[in-house]
């Protein structure tokens, strides 16, 4: 199945043609399988992660089973509005050549584009539940020509508690339909979800959990938390370090880092949630082009950011749940690219550290940079548990507290230290 080409698949020539105008040749696992699902009008239940091609593996034989002109035939639902913009935007890349129009449905912005598409029947549309609750409940657009549903990342979806609105939209979906349904992780609920809204479905597992791509090397850097920001200061400036994506945990410490890193002269924005949507999609389109080197950004972004060209995503704090972090660095090796994960690790994060390695199955490599280093270990060790369990006294002012628990103005004072 490897070595087939999308043009083994039967696709039409218009969707062949978008296909090469974007440099695909060879299907991902997850496309090779679910398409021919897909265009054989099979329900399919996919687990996949990030990076996987998931987007065409279910758009692209939903376009060729569409028509223009017969309404809003494909639905699509998504738990972020940067993952739905995104989809519709791969949505418009697929069907070039044709009058199949795509719309993006999300809230915090005008409504009126939206009402515009619904009223029109654009034929593909993809939506957040909550915005689309709110346009149903208005009698604003006509789902009962939608032969094609897909959920995207379900169970990000369950976990923000959208399940009502998930069970509102398919009360409004006729039954006759293929559904395609696609989660990272299968817990029970989105299982249980699977089973009910899908009919003889073919189960994909793309990769199983905990499982990042090939070509992404993972490094965990031992550090004080007081030099965390001199430490990503210290690699960004690296001309390898060509664009970045730093995760935070707390919107707070995004906008201390965006603020440091400028001072220093890197170029940077800052994605959260208490930025406004215009602001979001502003700082998505600089990093995007490279009009920014680094992009600081909470989880917000770690589903649903597909940016070609990430050579590093930094865990500026070690993330509390390992598929956080499949998820994280799954922003960088896409589409069988080299990529490069770093997370920084201070003494208190220790038993994270190896929670998180035991979760994933591996020992990811430490790199010990004597001026930056807890324990002050001028080495790097390959594939040792050695240090670990060493422990380093917490920095003047914190006592056991971690960097990511400091309020907005304890955090600034200590950054600033190193400015």
């Amino acid at each position: 199945m490897s070595s087939t080409g999308f043009s083994d698949l039967n696709l039409s020539p218009s969707r062949l043609a978008a296909i090469e105008a974007l440099g695909w040749t060879t299907p991902t696992p997850i496309q090779a399988k679910a398409i021919p699902a897909g265009l054989s009008a099979q329900d399919v239940v996919g687990i996949a992660q990030t990076g996987t091609g998931k987007t065409a593996a279910f758009m692209i034989p939903a376009l060729e089973k569409i028509q223009a002109g017969k309404g809003t035939q494909v639905l699509v639902l998504c738990p972020t509005r940067e993952l739905a913009q995104q989809v519709a935007e791969d949505t418009e890349l697929l069907a070039k050549g044709t009058r199949i129009k795509s719309q993006a449905i999300f809230g915090g912005v005008s409504y009126k584009a939206q009402i515009d598409a619904l009223e029109r029947g654009d034929e593909v549309i993809v939506a957040t539940p909550g915005r689309l609750i709110d346009h149903l409940q208005s009698k604003r657009g006509d789902l009962s020509a939608v032969r094609y549903l897909v959920l995207d990342e379900a169970d990000r979806m369950l976990d923000m508690g959208f399940r009502p609105q998930i069970e509102q939209v398919l009360k409004a979906l006729p039954r006759d339909r293929q559904t395609m349904l696609f989660s990272a992780t299968m817990p029970h609920g989105v299982h249980d979800l699977a089973l009910r809204i899908t009919k003889e479905a073919l189960w994909i597992e793309a990769a199983p959990p905990g499982t990042t791509a090939s070509g992404i090397e993972e490094f965990f850097y031992s550090v004080k938390p007081e030099k965390k920001p001199d430490l990503l200061f210290e690699l960004v400036k690296r001309p390898e370090w060509a664009q970045v994506l730093v995760f935070t945990r707390t919107k707070a410490a995004a906008d201390v880092l965006e603020g440091r890193l400028q001072r220093e002269g890197i170029q940077t924005d800052a994605l959260h949630s208490d930025r406004q949507m215009k602001e979001r999609a502003r700082a998505l389109e600089r990093f995007a082009s490279g009009k920014i080197r680094v992009l600081v950004a909470t989880d917000l972004a770690q589903r649903g950011l597909d940016v070609e060209g990430i050579s590093h995503v930094v865990n500026y704090d070690v993330p509390l749940d390992p598929e956080d972090y499949v998820h994280r660095i799954g922003r960088t090796g896409r589409a069988g690219a080299k990529g490069t994960a770093v997370t920084f690790v201070t003494a208190a994060d220790l038993g994270a550290m190896k929670s998180l390695e035991h979760r994933l199955g591996r020992v990811v490599e430490r790199v010990h940079l004597p001026e930056f280093d807890y324990a002050g270990t001028p080495q790097t060790e390959r594939g040792s548990a050695a240090s670990r369990g060493r422990n380093s006294r917490s920095p003047r002012g914190m006592g056991a507290r971690s960097a990511a628990d400091l309020t907005p103005e304890e955090l600034k004072a200590l950054l600033d230290q190193g400015s």
